[in-house]
């Protein structure tokens, strides 16, 4: 299966140009630093980028900002959960808000669904 260089390239510049949701989140996700997982960032599913990735328990997580919360975005959002789904990925959804206000909250969540699927696997 050949990637897109198009997407490769803007993937990494997505990755310069994080928002402060996703600086916080790779902190703390980045070198195994959770759960002992290998999570990747602004990773090329194609024709999509996800914000994070762990191929080892299957599991997509996507930090949203308010853009996301208009009609368009919705209805956008619901079709790439459920193309990423199709591939027997697990996605969550944060809000940048919860990530930076919440991160004690935001990571026992993930605790909770990251010790599910790897009980699943």
């Amino acid at each position: 299966m050949k990637i897109d260089l198009q997407l490769l390239v803007f993937a990494k510049t997505m990755r310069t140009n994080a928002t402060d949701a996703e600086s916080l989140m790779w902190q703390l996700l980045r070198a195994k630093r959770f759960m002992n997982l290998k999570f990747r960032r602004q990773h090329v599913m194609a024709p999509y980028i996800v914000d994070f990735y762990c191929h080892e328990i299957g599991l997509v997580i996507e930090l949203d900002g308010s853009q996301h919360g208009t009609v368009d975005a919705i209805e956008y959002d619901a079709e790439r959960t459920k193309f990423l789904e199709a591939l027997g990925l697990k996605v969550v959804r944060y809000w940048n808000h919860e990530v930076l206000s919440q991160a004690d909250f935001v990571l026992e969540n993930l605790w909770e669904i990251c010790l599910k699927l790897k009980d699943d696997k």
